[in-house]
């Protein structure tokens, strides 16, 4: 019987970069704010670190990076995921010879795929690799909607350990889960959906907000975990409003905007992601005043 990747909060965290490539220096600050705010795992060279601007040697390096500053204190998840399925391999390789946990694969986008090329797909990187993989589920960014047949016949391969559902469909998430067995797993691709994956079962959640409020995600999936999901329901309305700020733009102008107010200095973007627009910013402030954050850096 397949383990799950992780139970609980996971956080996709940003990356750093300077002008002239990445700050290590803040990813290990980045990294150590993860563990000492109790998230259960991170996923590295996500969408939310801006993997799409990544050459691959620089994937791999940020990879290993992280692999070895985590030095086993987090399970680190590496981000692998290519409309190139031999791309795929490669990047999960060297994730695997650095140490990661598992590995984040999106499903193909652009090119896109067949439902069998899509099983295709899948089963020849958890064939070559052999870590555990968690697929990534977003057809608003893939335009690519898995089936629950075909999530059904993804689940019998040994490493293909479950799903970050980010579709926000309930209904076909009711449907995979009743037709898979119950070691497929499911976490929450998105904040504000949590809750609901997890009363159906799912194990956590992949967090943006956690990026900056990672003890409040550890928490609001602790207590899905204990079944107390009126204090869950109650914490999640709480930060509602801040969860979906994070998409106010682009993910992940919104939560390095954030971080940036609190002072984080996580730095800015590559193209073509940009900088937040000032009218979004100052909705963003006054969520995040509202929430009851406190905001140290004005511009």
């Amino acid at each position: 019987m397949k383990t799950p990747l992780f139970i609980g909060s996971s956080v996709a965290i940003i990356t750093p970069y300077t002008d002239t490539g990445v700050n290590y220096e803040k990813l290990a600050q980045v990294i150590d704010f993860q563990i000492s705010g109790g998230s259960a795992a991170i996923i590295v060279n996500g969408t939310t670190g801006e993997c799409s601007t990544q050459g691959i040697d620089e994937h791999i390096e940020v990879v290993d990076f992280t692999v070895k500053h985590a030095a086993g204190r987090i399970k680190v998840i590496a981000g692998s995921g290519s409309n190139d399925t031999n791309a795929a391999v490669t990047m999960g390789k060297a994730a695997k010879a650095s140490g990661a946990d598992g590995l984040l694969c999106v499903t193909p986008y652009y090119n896109r795929t067949t439902q069998l090329g899509l099983i295709k797909h899948y089963y020849h990187i958890a064939d070559h690799v052999n870590l555990p993989i968690m697929i990534y589920h977003v057809p608003s960014r893939t335009t690519m909607t898995a089936t629950a047949q075909t999530f059904y016949e993804l689940s019998k391969h040994p490493y293909i350990n479950g799903v970050k559902e980010a579709s926000k469909d309930v209904n076909l998430m009711t449907q995979t889960m009743a037709l898979c067995a119950d070691d497929f797993y499911f976490w929450a691709g998105d904040d504000v959906y949590t809750v609901a994956c997890m009363a159906l079962g799912g194990k956590g959640t992949v967090s943006v907000m956690g990026n900056f409020l990672p003890k409040v995600m550890a928490e609001l999936c602790d207590l899905c975990l204990k079944n107390d999901f009126k204090a869950a329901r109650e914490l999640s309305f709480k930060y509602a409003k801040l969860m979906d700020a994070m998409f106010i733009e682009v993910n992940p102008i919104p939560v390095k905007a954030a971080m940036n107010l609190l002072g984080m200095n996580v730095g800015g973007y590559r193209l073509p992601l940009c900088e937040i627009e000032p009218a979004h910013l100052e909705m963003l402030k006054n969520v995040m005043l509202e929430t009851g954050l406190d905001i140290v850096v004005q511009d």
